[in-house]
């Protein structure tokens, strides 16, 4: 890569060797990764594009740079993603909260009739605690407990919500699903795993390689953690109380079957993601 003179150079440079490799996004990769090595927020990069670079900066975007090469994630390199206008920091134990997931947290506010009540809400794999960080934002009286079966992700969960000024209303455990809580809560939310196992090795390489293999894999039929999650949904929701599902492709049909034969109501159709996927599933409690 050419020595560059600038901040607005360096990117350039970076963004045309992102295109040659074929990234879609490499406009908007370049500037992240530009910012990460002078250290600056991304919006800041624009004012400072006309910035002399030294000799560290440059070095620091190469080997950002060569990490994308690689097939690294964005999210990955950086540490961190946004996520319903938040920003939560990554760990090795966690997925990267993806847009789809943010049907999720839609479905769910659809069902909460008042969003001052002070609900109780619980997160079953929690992961980076976007989602229960998320519903807390909007929910500004509610309490929130976030499960998942990494200690890893539960510590990044925890710091997550604690650095986003939410920590006074949301407990985080390491624990399997529901199994040691008892409830009762109006409003269970849950991106559980679900990738058929046979089908983890044909993912893209951003995922199988990145992302935590124990929040991908949903066992021989992608089910497994749907089952767990609904064994235990009667018993952990108040009554009225509403649990939505983030879904797989192809499985809203299933995990319905699965709702209603644990004495569930489904509360309307599938919620589509922007693709026009069905992704958020809810029923509620008699």
């Amino acid at each position: 890569m050419p020595v560059s003179e600038t901040l607005g150079d360096l990117r350039r440079a970076l963004a045309g060797r992102l295109r040659q490799a074929g990234i879609a996004a490499a406009d908007i990769e370049a500037r992240l990764l530009v910012a990460q090595a002078a250290g600056l927020a991304p919006a800041q990069l624009l004012a400072h594009a006309q910035d002399r670079t030294d000799a560290g900066t440059r070095a620091a975007a190469a080997a950002l740079l060569a990490r994308r090469l690689a097939g690294e994630p964005v999210s990955r390199i950086l540490g961190r993603r946004e996520f319903w206008s938040m920003d939560f920091a990554l760990a090795p134990e966690t997925l990267v909260p993806r847009p789809d997931t943010e049907t999720v947290v839609e479905e769910a506010l659809a069902h909460v009739a008042d969003r001052a009540a002070p609900l109780r809400l619980l997160d079953l794999g929690t992961g980076s605690g976007a989602i229960l960080a998320a519903l807390l934002s909007e929910l500004p009286n509610a309490f929130g407990v976030g499960v998942d079966l990494s200690a890893g992700a539960a510590r990044a969960a925890c710091d997550n919500l604690a650095r986003l000024g939410l920590g006074a209303r949301a407990c985080v455990v390491a624990g399997r699903w529901g199994e040691a809580l008892s409830g009762p809560f109006d409003l269970v939310v849950s991106n559980p795993p679900y990738i058929p196992t046979a089908d983890l090795g044909r993912l893209d390489a951003e995922v199988r390689l990145h992302d935590p293999a124990l929040a991908l894999d949903g066992g021989s039929d992608g089910l497994c953690a749907y089952r767990a999650i609904v064994r235990e949904a009667g018993r952990l929701l108040a009554p009225g109380g509403t649990l939505v599902l983030e879904l797989g492709i192809g499985q809203d049909r299933a995990v319905a079957g699965l709702l209603r034969e644990a004495g569930l109501a489904l509360a309307g159709p599938a919620r589509p993601d922007l693709a026009g996927i069905p992704r958020a599933r809810a029923a509620r409690k008699p």
